[in-house]
């Protein structure tokens, strides 16, 4: 057991010259502690020092191997780039919510009509941007959970009841879990609109843009947002905000949707807007006229000789 953990501390100690020994870090094992504090082999002193500390803190012994590694020419690991716009406005009556429907899987456009705009309850719905299975499941789990306590208490679901899970949650994985929210609902306090960020901060905003084409999409709103707007000046304005992001930003494409959300219902309106048309329309199927393609050489083969050979019918009592 203790020349097997030696030769597991020979191998770490290989990846750098100087190892740090502490009763505070949480990454060395108590066994292998004990050995290098007792044991102490002559041989691995005069190799590799050893610096014994009883102080804790932050370990920053691979940045110097990720540095000599990236100097070599080693391609490090990187963030999976995504692509998405998304909106939302508070108008007189309600919240207009809009997404586009673009799916990227790197440079490579995997969905060209997706729905990013999540069911969280009957009055409450949430955009989502980010990774597309991060921002499913952490919806759905939210809807579940909503429910349930719906009923339990027998009443409607409320928004910042929805938004206290959503916050809890992201911000327990630190960022780790990709997704970036427009939550928006109508509750008996009136409409809310919020933004979830990925490490669990919010904000509460009139109007509000997420996702890699929100900068195009806040300019819109900007330029075009008053207080007190009308059902169909808010869904103008979502609109257009998206168009801009689907426009502008090469992550973000295909078409429109909106979700209005009133005290009276909701209204999804997927594929509310169609854009970038094609310019043609291929007719199916193709029919070329005769003499089209030339015909270079012709042979007819006479079936004269030809047997078919039948096998027995099927049964079929």
């Amino acid at each position: 057991h203790v020349a097997s953990i030696w030769k597991i501390t020979a191998e770490v100690l290989a990846q750098s010259s100087v190892f740090y020994v502490s009763r505070f870090n949480c990454w060395i094992t108590r066994s292998l502690r004990v050995a290098l504090q007792h044991a102490k082999p002559c041989w691995l002193l005069d190799h590799f020092p050893i610096i014994m500390t009883s102080e804790g803190g932050f370990d920053f012994s691979l940045v110097k191997r990720n540095a000599l590694l990236e100097a070599k020419g080693a391609k490090m690991p990187s963030h999976w780039k995504t692509g998405t716009t998304i909106s939302g406005v508070v108008f007189k009556d309600g919240v207009v919510l809009g997404a586009d429907t673009r799916s990227t899987a790197g440079t490579t456009v995997a969905d060209k009509n997706c729905a990013k705009i999540h069911f969280i309850a009957d009055n409450i719905y949430c955009c989502g941007a980010g990774t597309a299975a991060d921002t499913e499941s952490v919806t759905d789990m939210v809807s579940a959970q909503l429910q349930l306590h719906k009923y339990a208490t027998g009443r409607q679901s409320r928004v910042i009841t929805s938004l206290t899970m959503l916050k809890q949650h992201l911000f327990k994985y630190q960022g780790h879990v990709s997704a970036a929210l427009v939550l928006g609902g109508v509750d008996i306090n009136g409409p809310h609109l919020f933004t979830v960020y990925p490490h669990g901060s919010t904000d509460a905003l009139p109007f509000a843009t997420m996702g890699s084409g929100s900068l195009n999409a806040m300019a819109v709103f900007e330029a075009g947002y008053k207080d007190n707007m009308t059902k169909e000046e808010a869904m103008s304005l979502v609109c257009r905000s998206i168009e801009s992001g689907i426009y502008n930003d090469l992550g973000s494409g295909s078409n429109v949707d909106l979700c209005v959300i009133t005290k009276d219902g909701t209204d999804y309106l997927r594929n509310y807007k169609f854009l970038q048309h094609k310019t043609y329309q291929r007719v199916h199927p193709v029919v070329y006229t005769k003499g089209t393609a030339p015909i270079i050489k012709e042979r007819i083969k006479l079936l004269k000789n030809v047997v078919v050979t039948e096998g027995d019918s099927m049964d079929m009592s």
